[in-house]
């Protein structure tokens, strides 16, 4: 079960145990089955609404990974948005990737305001429009753990590792436009010169049809300086 580099760089991240890993919308649940398999956290819970792809995974998950062999998994044929997180107690880590940043923002939002005494870790991949989910995290109070830049197939993506109600001081309040993605060195700060160059194009041409909504976007990006 060969990973792609996107889901390669979210298991990277995922470096302590949790209670429950959340893989919600992680192509098929290899992200969560490769979690599972290396033990990241008691119990691991797929959730994806398309009722054929769960039943498949549900199938795989009992030939490859049986519970009697020790290994402690959900399947949740549900709405992301609806994560039952208050029927598990301990420490939950939730993966999102696959989709754009204006669903995403809503889906996050939603788990958040279903549980606003919860301590919650997001670890978030959207294909786009990531200004906007940025935008969400920071009126949500989401603090920042870490930010990763990379690129596949001609593609770029952020990750982003985020908690809520933190309850320690060293996590950073979280930058609508990036901190640490654009403060890199040799290879990747090349790989962010390239981003940083195709959003200043995309938010020119956007600002053509909406330049009321655009102009602060593109105005903060173009503030981005590169120590060279």
């Amino acid at each position: 079960m060969k990973l792609s580099k996107r889901l390669q760089t979210l298991d990277s991240l995922v470096t302590q145990h949790y209670d429950h890993i959340w893989d919600c919308c992680c192509d098929h649940g290899f992200l969560g089955m490769t979690l599972l398999k290396r033990q990241a956290a008691t119990q691991v819970h797929f959730v994806d609404i398309v009722p054929d792809l769960m039943d498949l995974l549900h199938q795989r998950l009992e030939r490859y990974f049986p519970r009697q062999a020790g290994f402690d998994w959900q399947i949740h044929c549900q709405d992301v948005g609806t994560l039952p997180l208050a029927q598990h107690e301990g420490k939950h880590l939730v993966i999102i990737a696959g989709v754009g940043g204006d669903l995403m923002s809503e889906l996050v939002k939603a788990i958040i305001h279903a549980h606003p005494n919860t301590t919650i870790e997001f670890l978030l991949c959207p294909v786009h429009h990531t200004y906007t989910l940025r935008s969400l995290l920071q009126e949500l109070g989401a603090q920042c753990i870490s930010e990763t830049l990379l690129e596949e197939n001609g593609r770029y993506y952020e990750v982003l590792h985020v908690v809520t109600r933190s309850q320690t001081h060293q996590h950073r309040s979280l930058s609508k436009v990036g901190e640490q993605i654009w403060q890199q060195s040799d290879q990747q700060r090349e790989l962010a010169k390239r981003y940083h160059a195709k959003l200043l194009a995309h938010y020119a041409r956007m600002q053509q049809s909406t330049p009321d909504k655009v102009a602060p976007i593109l105005k903060a990006y173009q503030a981005i300086t590169f120590d060279d």
